[in-house]
């Protein structure tokens, strides 16, 4: 249910100050940001509207009903709790999603193993199939952390460096897999199916991209707010 907005426009309004203020101090996955902004958006125009019935003024309802809820400070790290979880979730299944590419790479390499040219460069192979063992297995690591933060979270606390050991898993990752689109592409020069030595590496330049967006933002996130 929603209260009367203010007649003093948006950016006079207590509970759209209240909800920019706790907005702007939060860090995590967009949606769940905004889902869980809007739910305590939802509770203050619900109390709002509460005290607007009993012939309360608007402002002074809106005064109440933050009163009743607490300053933003007091919301947020109960709030960045929440989002520091879903975020580690989020980064643990864009590194786990990172495995398919890596595989994808590593087929490369070996397909192409039987060009000459490659043959001359088997300590670039050799580093670039170590690159994506990296990836595979921070990769792997993120998964088993996804799963610890899903149904194992029903009997066991999430651990309070969990969200930080995922990001840097995930940052792990994420510079294995660009360390091989450079690697792969340099090469594409040198070998004779050069398009799909570029398909690879453009390959395992998105998953950089998605991996190392998800990690950035699991880093910030922790420093905020470790899990209790």
């Amino acid at each position: 249910m929603s209260a009367a907005p203010s007649t003093d426009g948006p950016s006079d309004d207590p509970i759209e100050r209240y909800v920019a203020t706790l907005s702007a101090a939060l860090q995590g996955p967009a949606r769940d940001k905004a889902r869980l902004v809007e739910e305590i958006r939802d509770g203050l125009d619900d109390a709002v509207a509460a005290h607007t019935c009993e012939g309360v003024p608007y402002e002074h309802a809106a005064h109440a009903a933050i009163t009743e809820f607490g300053s933003p400070d007091n919301l947020v790290p109960s709030c960045q709790r929440e989002l520091t979880i879903a975020q580690a979730r989020h980064t643990a299944r864009a590194a786990a999603l990172a495995v398919p590419f890596a595989i994808a790479c590593w087929l490369v390499i070996r397909t192409a193993g039987d060009d000459r040219a490659w043959e001359l460069s088997r300590a670039t192979q050799l580093l670039t199939a170590h690159l994506v063992g990296v990836a595979a297995t921070a990769a792997a690591l993120a998964g088993a952390t996804w799963a610890a933060t899903g149904p194992l979270a029903r009997w066991l606390p999430t651990p309070p460096r969990l969200p930080l050991a995922v990001a840097w898993t995930g940052t792990a990752a994420s510079v294995a897999m660009a360390v091989t689109a450079l690697v792969l592409v340099t090469l594409s020069v040198a070998v004779t199916n050069w398009p799909l030595a570029v398909a690879a590496g453009l390959l395992a330049a998105a998953s950089h991209a998605v991996v190392a967006a998800s990690a950035r933002t699991c880093r910030r996130c922790a420093r905020l707010r470790a899990p209790s």
